[in-house]
């Protein structure tokens, strides 16, 4: 790589776990990676610990991501944030991981077909019906 590259990898030198997840576009905003970590969302080789934690290659990590758990194991570090597409080769997802999302997409979808929304908002008279059905 050169030295202008927009890819630029660190070697050798670790990357605080934070700057990691935000440069490989798992959170939106340092600050929000940070609070998933503070908050134990987020597992490093198993065990919670603070966003300043040195990454390092071929460690694993699981963490929270909307309605889904992902466990992942790092193959390059990022300091920066990187395109979308140079970002998904920072890390290589397990297989059972991908199959429990999956499943979990599956039957999120099917628990919608059995609780669907109504077309519209109900008007004030329906309201006051369906507070009179609920509290008697």
């Amino acid at each position: 790589m050169t030295k202008n590259s927009p890819v630029q990898a660190t070697k050798n030198t670790g990357v605080r776990l934070d700057k990691w997840l935000w440069a490989t576009r798992f959170y939106k905003t340092r600050a929000l990676a940070r609070e998933m970590v503070q908050g134990g969302k987020v597992h490093y080789n198993g065990q919670r610990c603070k966003p300043s934690k040195i990454t390092e290659v071929g460690a694993t990590v699981k963490l929270a991501q909307g309605f889904d758990e992902k466990e992942v194991t790092i193959l390059v570090l990022f300091e920066k944030r990187q395109a979308a597409a140079i970002a998904q080769t920072a890390y290589l997802e397990s297989e059972s991981s991908v199959r429990k999302r999956e499943e979990n997409a599956i039957a999120r979808k099917n628990n919608s077909f059995f609780a669907p929304h109504p077309v519209n908002k109900p008007d004030k008279k329906q309201r006051r019906e369906l507070l009179k059905l609920k509290s008697s």
